[in-house]
């Protein structure tokens, strides 16, 4: 056989080779495509879209289902997702800018910036750390009331913050913390001059490509936008959108997986992208460097994973999965949610948003990419979580039916129902005006931020169904004084005092 003849049977060697490796490829992919379809139907998501990310390159991009339940619009790799909490990495990143040109360090004390802040603790308002933003450590638990109860300003939060009291000693341990989000958006603001939503737009979003998405929904013109979806009383609902225009750097940002697919892979590549890199790699490393303990019981996929150790860096959650560290988030709003998860070593990261309320179908797919694609096995993780997360839904529908079997049967209101009416007022919590009509109150929370009618209970508790499509619950308790006039309300733990306590009939 001459040298000549002998290459060329190298060669053709190499090309079927290469042939082989691309059927199989592509097999690989059309089984994961199937697989996410058939899933996605399991979980009754209405509509998702999906990226997978290996060695610098988009290996699997998909929308599936619809955007809208009773309207034909399919999902594309353009429809337009709530990044919801996912968004937190990037205002981490955007922070990190900063600190590389050296307009702040992540160890500044927060007052720097923000000198009207009170917390507490006198001492905790003057060691708060920017990078204590970022981590969820600072004593406080969560404070979405600022949020779902009432509209207010991020100054007026800053001023209501000194109310609020410490539920752990400071940075002694972990409680997940929107506002403090929040308040690293305004620190990002005080550095730039420039509104947070700008400075996304043009240090982030505009370096990466990433045309479409915006730094809030109400930012985007894209008539391919996906709406949320409830499931209420075994029926999925189309809903409105909340307004999220003041959650905007703890989870403000929407998106679709053309653009999350550049996020991802600059994310797996120490921040690099076609213009050069986003932070330096000293900063990159911080931000996925561990800074707080997470409890096990932070989600309920981890009572299935079992890792080893879990923890939060700078905007971004970590476990150990088979011996790799996994840099994840989730993001969930109101009948949406997402996920980002990142195995740096293996070079692979995948991205997938859903259109219904917490489809924890998101946690199944991402360890389903990352053993298809990486890290080989065939664990059912579809399996595992629905069982998993069809036993919360069983133990919290038995929750809701063991204190409705607890109501007392026979009792009425102290007083008629016009005496409870009046005005009920918490520095923190906002104003609540109540008011009997048609044989229930109205719970007018915030000047009709929310609205609730709800009726009697038992005793003087009021319980009922609120939201668009009733697909919550609001118990509502008023306490009498030493006197026996109503003084206080309870609405869902939130406490407010009455008003015009003297006014009260008999």
């Amino acid at each position: 056989m001459s040298m000549k003849y002998f290459v060329f049977l190298i060669a053709l060697s190499g090309v079927f080779t290469t042939v082989g490796q691309k059927t199989s490829s592509e097999k690989k992919i059309a089984e994961f495509d199937a697989y996410v379809a058939r899933v996605m139907q399991e979980w009754d998501v209405p509509g998702m879209a999906i990226t997978v990310v290996k060695d610098g390159k988009v290996l699997f991009k998909k929308g599936y289902g619809i955007r809208e339940l009773g309207k034909p619009d399919a999902v594309d790799t353009q429809t337009l997702f709530s990044c919801a909490s996912t968004t937190k990495a990037m205002t981490a990143t955007v922070l990190g800018m900063l600190v590389d040109e050296g307009k702040l360090s992540f160890d500044d004390p927060v007052t720097k910036f923000i000198p009207e802040l009170r917390l507490h603790e006198t001492y905790v308002t003057r060691e708060l750390r920017v990078r204590d933003l970022l981590i969820h450590n600072t004593g406080l638990a969560g404070t979405d009331y600022f949020w779902s109860v009432m509209d207010i300003s991020i100054d007026e939060v800053i001023k209501r913050l000194v109310l609020v009291e410490p539920s752990y000693s400071f940075r002694a341990g972990y409680e997940y913390q929107n506002t403090m989000y929040v308040l690293a958006g305004l620190v990002t603001e005080r550095v730039t001059g420039k509104k947070w939503a700008d400075v996304m737009n043009e240090r982030l979003f505009k370096p990466l490509s990433m045309s479409q998405t915006v730094p809030g929904r109400s930012l985007s013109n894209s008539k391919n936008m996906t709406k949320p979806h409830f499931g209420v009383k075994g029926e999925r609902k189309v809903l409105d959108y909340i307004d999220d225009s003041e959650i905007g750097a703890a989870g403000g940002v929407w998106s679709n997986v053309d653009d999350m697919s550049k996020w991802v892979i600059a994310m797996l590549d120490s921040s690099k992208h076609a213009g050069g890199r986003l932070v330096s790699k000293g900063t990159y490393e911080e931000l996925f460097r561990p800074q707080t303990i997470v409890p096990l019981g932070e989600y309920p996929t981890f009572s299935v994973l079992k890792p080893q150790w879990i923890t939060y860096g700078l905007g971004w959650f970590q476990h150990d999965y088979r011996g790799k560290k996994v840099n994840f988030h989730t993001g969930s709003l109101p009948g949406l949610t997402a996920i980002i998860g990142l195995i740096p070593e293996e070079k692979i990261g995948v991205y997938i948003f859903g259109n219904y309320d917490h489809a924890e179908v998101r946690h199944a797919l991402m360890y389903k990419t990352f053993d298809w694609f990486a890290l080989g096995g065939n664990r059912d993780w579809n399996g595992e979580l629905k069982v998993l997360y069809a036993s919360r839904t069983k133990a919290y529908e038995d929750e809701v039916q063991s204190f409705e079997k607890k109501r007392a049967a026979n009792t009425k209101p102290t007083f008629s129902l016009n005496t409870y009416s009046g005005k009920y007022s918490s520095d923190l919590f906002g104003n609540v005006d109540v008011r009997a009509e048609n044989g229930k109150l109205i719970f007018d929370i915030n000047d009709k931020f929310i609205v609730a009618e709800l009726p009697h209970w038992h005793y003087d508790t009021f319980y009922g169904p609120i939201g668009e499509a009733g697909q919550y619950t609001l118990v509502a308790t008023f306490g009498l004084d030493a006197e026996g006039k109503i003084a206080t309300l309870n609405i869902d733990g939130l406490e407010f005092e009455r008003k015009d306590i003297e006014s009260q009939g008999d």
